[in-house]
């Protein structure tokens, strides 16, 4: 028994037979599924090779937004203390000086907030040692900042960002 019979068959076998001497008398342009399937493939492997080529991008930004965030927050912190010498020396919410000085007490706020790219690092001041900038870096693999920060000494205190 043929699951092509009766007048749906019929029409289905015209169909296709139409569209088959149309296809060869070049009245009708298309790709085929081979066609389709290797142009997909091509454009995945390109896909991984730029994927790949920015993966080592990305580490390279985060170094440069710490190494940038640093030079921010320590220029602050210099201008807070030439502007307010003293003020920071045994002071344990140093940190939070920086950000709710007023103009009228101590010429700030120095900065808006605390540079934080975390998961790759963050800035603090250390509640023990008031007036120095630390950096806390994420080692790689690690999910979340456990351990205490580095105290920030320029641009080289962020080589180890991943």
């Amino acid at each position: 028994m043929s699951v092509l019979h009766g007048r749906k068959g019929k029409a289905m076998i015209n169909t296709y037979q139409r569209l088959k001497r149309q296809r060869d008398a070049g009245e009708i342009d298309g790709f085929t599924l081979i066609e389709l399937l290797i142009v997909i493939v091509v454009l995945g492997i390109l896909a991984a090779v730029v994927i790949f080529a920015l993966g080592g991008i990305t580490g390279q930004s985060a170094v440069a937004a710490c190494q940038a965030d640093g030079a921010t927050v320590s220029t602050a912190l210099a201008a807070f203390n030439a502007k307010n010498p003293g003020l920071m020396t045994g002071t344990a919410a140093a940190e939070q000086t920086l950000l709710t000085a007023t103009s009228a007490t101590t010429g700030g706020p120095f900065i808006q907030s605390w540079p934080s790219n975390l998961p790759h690092y963050r800035f603090y001041m250390d509640a023990t040692t008031a007036g120095q900038l630390d950096v806390a870096v994420l080692p790689k693999g690690a999910v979340i900042i456990t351990s205490t920060g580095l105290a920030y000494t320029g641009p080289g205190s962020c080589s180890t960002v991943s």
